[in-house]
């Protein structure tokens, strides 16, 4: 490998643990929004559920498959878009939901669920979108990634995390709701202050490859937001549904992307470069389309 696919990121043991640590904190922020009711009431209309997943762990790993198969760019960046088109919704998907004028319940409850389909979805689209693409395949194969581990990993950060926080919004309310506010924002302020530092230790490395990179995560992000929308068009969902379908298939959990390119493939630049640069331009796009939706109120 050559050029970006030989480039390796600083990023110490500890950061990443550190990482690890920063991304169970903002998935615990969420859950304890949750109630076991929650996830109930999903039984009497589960298709914008439906709907939505398949948006994010069917039609977006094809899209993002036929972009690299279409534009083949160089096998570790390939791989970077396979991995975050891999990994569930973004934490930050459900305030965006809310400042767009979209169904938040939904948003949270997609969220929710998809960080438990991950921990099986994640590593087995990895594996196949991965695998079906000569040069990614090369890579997968060179680093013997396990999907087991990978599945330990994705559960540990986002699934008991996840268990916890619903549990103590269930045996606690009163301490939930005292906390909910303050900690969604300070372990938010947290995750951007660590891709800010990440961006900082690496600074030459981006700005070496910020031309080649960022155009393919603009254009793979419009795909991702298109594709969710089309989605939720095609269900007939509501403009209250759709908007909450769109904006969480848009907004990816590259946060989780990173740490799984650091502890199964060594920091391999340009797959943590189209994270980093994911984890960044997500939320750019994301505020983007919610004030434009906000604008109007959309139908029930």
């Amino acid at each position: 490998m050559t050029g970006i696919d030989a480039v390796v990121l600083n990023f110490s043991p500890a950061t990443l643990h550190l990482l690890n640590a920063v991304l169970a904190i903002v998935m615990f922020s969420i859950a304890i929004d949750l109630k076991p009711s929650d996830f109930a009431a999903l039984r009497l209309n589960p298709k914008p559920l439906l709907a939505g997943l398949g948006a994010q762990f069917v039609v977006l790993p094809v899209l993002t498959f036929a972009l690299v198969w279409a534009l083949e760019p160089q096998p570790s960046i390939a791989l970077g878009l396979i991995l975050v088109a891999a990994c569930p919704g973004g934490n930050i998907s459900n305030f965006i939901t809310h400042r767009a004028g979209g169904n938040t319940a939904l948003s949270v409850s997609m969220t929710a669920v998809a960080t438990v389909a991950a921990v099986f979805l994640t590593p087995v689209n990895i594996a196949f979108w991965g695998g079906l693409y000569p040069p990614t395949r090369e890579i997968l194969r060179e680093t013997h990634v396990d999907p087991v581990m990978v599945a330990v990993t994705v559960g540990l950060m986002l699934l008991l995390p996840l268990v916890a926080g619903v549990t103590l919004n269930l045996r606690h309310p009163g301490i939930t709701r005292r906390i909910r506010r303050p900690l969604q924002w300070v372990s938010m302020a947290i995750f951007v202050a660590f891709i800010l530092l990440a961006l900082a230790a690496n600074w030459g490395y981006f700005l070496s490859f910020a031309g080649t990179i960022l155009g393919l995560v603009v254009l793979h992000n419009a795909l991702a937001f298109s594709g969710g929308w089309s989605v939720a068009w095609l269900a007939r969902l509501s403009a209250y549904d759709r908007r909450a379908v769109t904006i969480e298939t848009g907004i990816q959990n590259s946060g989780l992307g990173l740490v799984l390119i650091f502890a199964f493939f060594g920091g391999l630049g340009g797959t943590a470069i189209v994270a980093a640069f994911w984890g960044i331009w997500h939320a750019i796009s994301g505020a983007a389309m919610a004030y434009v939706m906000s604008r109007t109120e959309a139908a029930r």
